[in-house]
């Protein structure tokens, strides 16, 4: 057997009733959509449940599984410790993931587990589940037990999420399981402006574009996904559902939207999709290998469109990590590059920043606040490599990875000290938070899922290790010119 059907489910504390205390009813349609799922998962009885929740350890470039015999969690956190789950997991199935996933050189498996409680990512879809068995149990309908997968998220790129899904699905088939995959995770959380996180445009951009795809069955769509619009839309559950198309990978479904709501300012969407032939059937359905080639396009539509300063901060990267030599703008450029770029990079100094991004995550972001060499092209020269291969909180960038990166440069206007956060603007000024002993930290404009003055200091504040209530503490801001 292989994957009997799956389900992106949402997963609010607070739907249950302990938590809730009577909020839930405000949820009902979700609350109606989540016992329809649980009836069809004891329609189908499962001998495994594969569950990936945001909520499980997670690393940016490991996808954690969760191992040990099993797990048991409570709603405790949220003032509910009567409710929660005890589950066994299947370890069979664990083991042989990860060896699949040694095999295809995916990194995921059972390292690192911080903390093997499980979280509410899973207990909120579990608590209807088992809901549904009880019931059934009352009118003497005896369901056989099913064991537990529970899959963490990662900071990796969409098609790894998706290999793991195919890895799922064929382990299921090796094993000859009888499955059902959880996608757990909710949508946007920022539909309202009365919500918890507030509001932003994107935010029912977000829920509008998944229950397309999730009502369409354009699985596709979730690999593809902007980054941006996704993070100003402070998203939950993508990689979840990004996980669960692979493992529908070559299925033809079925698909069903069977609610959506989000009053309290957080999306949630619940969704159906039932295989209506076998696993590895439908050639149209190769999700993975057209992600291969919509994104093979996409970067080379990306690198097409390069600016100069751009261009720029790629080969001088490209020339540190390949070859392991720092050029000289002046005279060590293609004559290609060198002609397309503009007199000012040569006729001016400023302080620069160099962002890198991999698979629409932060790959590494240095620059100088205020000019430290000869001429920008020198500046931007000397940063690109640093925020590759110097910046603390990642690895050096391989050369296996250049080919991924997505460059920004960012020229600063020479800062000026202002008297409060009234004069900041965080879609228009950067700014930087100093304090006593030295202490400074710099935030740049305009980043994706900053939209407060307030947010813009506590993130600068923090990166330069400042309570930004000290007395000693002051402001400047800045400006950039953002080259793409």
């Amino acid at each position: 057997m292989s994957i009997l059907a799956a389900y992106a489910v949402p997963h609010p504390p607070l739907i249950v009733p302990r938590v809730g205390g009577g909020r839930e009813r405000n949820i009902q349609a979700t609350i109606d959509a989540y016992r329809e799922v649980a009836r069809r998962i004891a329609d189908l009885a499962p001998e495994t449940i594969v569950i990936s929740s945001p909520h499980s350890t997670s690393y940016l470039d490991y996808l954690h599984i969760s191992g040990g015999t099993g797990a048991r969690g409570t709603f405790a956190q949220f003032g509910d410790r009567a409710d929660g789950s005890r589950v066994t997991y299947d370890e069979e199935f664990v083991d042989a993931l990860c060896r699949a996933a040694d095999a295809r050189d995916l990194p995921a498996g059972t390292a690192g587990e911080r903390n093997p409680d499980l979280d509410w990512g899973v207990l909120v879809p579990l608590h209807f589940v088992q809901e549904e068995y009880e019931q059934r149990a009352d009118t003497g309908v005896e369901l056989p037990a099913y064991r537990v997968v529970r899959i963490g998220l990662s900071g990796l790129s969409p098609r790894a999420h998706y290999q793991l899904g195919e890895l799922v699905q064929h382990v299921a088939e090796e094993l000859g399981r009888r499955c059902v995959f959880i996608a757990s995770g909710d949508l946007s959380h920022k539909m309202k402006e009365d919500g918890p996180y507030g509001f932003a445009p994107d935010g029912p951009v977000f829920d509008d574009f998944i229950c397309r795809a999730f009502s369409e069955g354009d699985l596709l769509s979730l690999l593809t996904a902007d980054p941006g619009m996704c993070e100003r839309a402070a998203e939950c559950g993508l990689r979840s559902f990004q996980i669960m198309a692979g493992a529908l990978d070559r299925t033809p479904v079925q698909a069903e939207l069977l609610s959506h709501e989000g009053p309290f300012g957080v999306g949630y969407g619940i969704a159906a999709f039932t295989p209506t032939g076998a696993a590895g059937s439908d050639a149209s359905r190769a999700i993975g290998d057209q992600y291969d080639a919509w994104h093979a396009d996409d970067m080379a539509r990306r690198k097409a469109a390069e600016s100069p300063w751009v261009q720029l901060a790629r080969y001088s990267l490209e020339s540190y990590v390949r070859e392991g030599r720092r050029i000289d703008p002046t005279h060590d450029l293609p004559d290609d590059l060198s002609n397309s770029l503009p007199d000012e990079l040569f006729s001016t100094q400023a302080g620069a920043f160099v962002s890198l991004k991999k698979d629409g995550q932060l790959r590494g972001c240095i620059g100088t606040i205020l000019p430290t060499r000869d001429t920008l092209a020198a500046e931007i020269c000397a940063n690109a490599i640093s925020a590759g291969c110097r910046d603390p909180r990642f690895s050096p960038v391989e050369a296996d990875e250049l080919d991924e990166l997505v460059y920004d440069v960012d020229v600063l206007s020479v800062p000026e000290r202002i008297s409060g956060p009234e004069e900041l603007d965080p879609k228009r000024y950067g700014v930087i938070v100093s304090a006593s002993r030295g202490r400074r930290g710099l935030l740049l404009p305009d980043l994706d899922g900053v939209d407060t003055v307030e947010e813009q200091i506590r993130i600068a504040a923090r990166k330069g290790g400042i309570n930004p209530d000290e007395s000693s503490v002051t402001l400047e801001r800045f400006t950039v010119t953002r080259h793409l």
